[in-house]
């Protein structure tokens, strides 16, 4: 018998192989346009970061340097004292007239007729109104200057600073600019001389609100900022992190405590302007507290503020493992010891995280404090937080609304400084975090 052999059935693996390829090839070009879409978001994110941080920078470096005019003040006693009363009349050294003094002074330094008075306006419109209250405070501090002739150093107008750091077309013709050409003469004559010049504006950190931008400051606003933030730790750390202890830790799970989670987590989507509205109703017109006093301000950003710290510290208070918590029991610890010897250590970095980010929030903070009455116009530092003072985002938003061109360095400069705190601020939350944080 003969043996045929069978023939050899070959089947194609092909198609199945082509369709795995392409499956493949898919998921990869899946992959990577996912990660170009994730490139793309952080470089459009990043370069309009770069836009508002320029935008901000290019407007508001000038506002940290000051034009000044150093003079030689001749303080007359005519003048200033003419009834020789200095020991016993303070009310003379109060209201002495006290511009003519810079006005003299300016004159002679420039060689103008003091008899043309067109020209002795426009030399004496160079100079600050503010001089009236600093050579005041120089004469009532120490009366024995009366009579003496001691060099000053003056603020310059505002026009004149701007025209000096070249934010003024000097171009444009003489009608349609504040400063003058004759300004501008006197202008570059004062600067060759060295008595008109440039310096770091540390009044800007130091002086208060003033209707004329070279004298106004965020030095109240950053007064009053500060208490408030101190008002917000000292109540809503403590209060935020014993109900985030209570609803983890204690209370037990039923609809009430869902629907006081439900509720925390709404509170810290509502809109900062309702807090306003809140404190506005409870704290002002209710307990009768003042308005534009920072202890209000404290209260109603504490309000804000509690939603972000408990939903931080419960979210700190989960991640610590829970073998953490039956190896503390089980070596004989109570509830009490276990939570706050064990567990509560553990999670600080993530309680430390959610209050600074949230004392941040609350510090850029407008809406609430404008409701509440804190845009008053206040000169004076703040003694205690039931003075009046306001905020340092209410200062900026009463500068951005001012008409003078002055004003507008002056708006930047003090965002640039409130970036400057929230940056540290939330490089401190990243900074604590990364120093106590433990992985598991």
């Amino acid at each position: 018998m003969t043996d045929v052999a069978s023939p050899t059935v070959r089947v194609s693996t092909r198609p199945a192989e082509s369709r795995r390829d392409i499956g493949i090839k898919r998921r990869y070009a899946a992959e990577r346009r996912f990660r170009a879409y994730g490139i793309s978001a952080i470089v459009i994110g990043l370069f309009f970061l770069a836009v508002l941080v320029w935008s901000v920078v290019s407007k508001g470096y000038t506002a940290f340097q000051q034009t000044t005019i150093t003079l030689p003040i001749e303080f007359s006693e005519k003048v200033i004292d003419p009834k020789n009363e200095r020991a016993t009349d303070t009310k003379q050294l109060m209201t002495a007239n006290y511009p003519v003094l810079v006005r003299d002074a300016l004159v002679k330094q420039l060689g103008i007729d003091p008899k043309k008075r067109p020209l002795v306006k426009q030399a004496n419109d160079m100079v600050s109104d503010s001089v009236r209250t600093q050579l005041r405070d120089i004469v009532v501090a120490d009366p024995s200057v009366i009579g003496k002739t001691i060099p000053v150093t003056l603020l310059a107008d505002a026009n004149i600073d701007s025209a000096f750091k070249g934010q003024i077309d000097l171009k444009v013709e003489e009608s349609k600019r504040k400063v003058k050409d004759q300004q501008v003469a006197w202008m570059n004559q004062l600067a060759e001389a060295g008595v008109l010049k440039k310096s770091f504006n540390t009044g800007i950190f130091a002086f208060g609100a003033s209707s004329r931008p070279e004298a106004a400051g965020v030095g109240v606003a950053l007064v009053g900022s500060a208490y408030m933030m101190l008002i917000v730790l000292v109540l809503s750390l403590p209060i935020g992190v014993a109900a985030s202890i209570y609803l983890e830790e204690f209370a037990p799970k039923n609809r009430l405590t869902d629907l006081i989670e439900v509720n925390i987590n709404n509170l810290a989507a509502v809109p900062s302007i309702v807090y306003g509205l809140l404190g506005l109703a409870v704290f002002v017109n209710f307990a009768g507290m003042p308005r534009s006093a920072a202890l209000v301000g404290g209260f109603v950003l504490t309000l804000m503020t509690l939603p972000t710290i408990i939903i931080a510290t419960r979210a700190a208070l989960k991640a610590v493992p829970p073998s953490i918590r039956s190896a503390a029991l089980g070596l004989g610890a109570s509830r009490m010891q276990t939570i706050f010897h064990h567990v509560l250590p553990l999670a600080m970095p993530g309680i430390l995280t959610g209050t600074i980010i949230g004392l941040a929030h609350a510090l850029g903070e407008t809406a609430p404090l404008l409701l509440i009455g804190m845009v008053a116009f206040v000169v004076d530092y703040p003694g205690s937080p039931l003075e009046p003072s306001t905020a340092l985002p209410v200062q900026i938003y009463m500068w951005a609304n001012e008409a003078e061109r002055a004003f507008v360095e002056r708006t930047s400069g003090a965002i640039i400084i409130l970036l400057i705190f929230l940056v540290i601020m939330n490089l401190g939350a990243i900074l604590l975090r990364r120093r106590f944080e433990r992985r598991w």
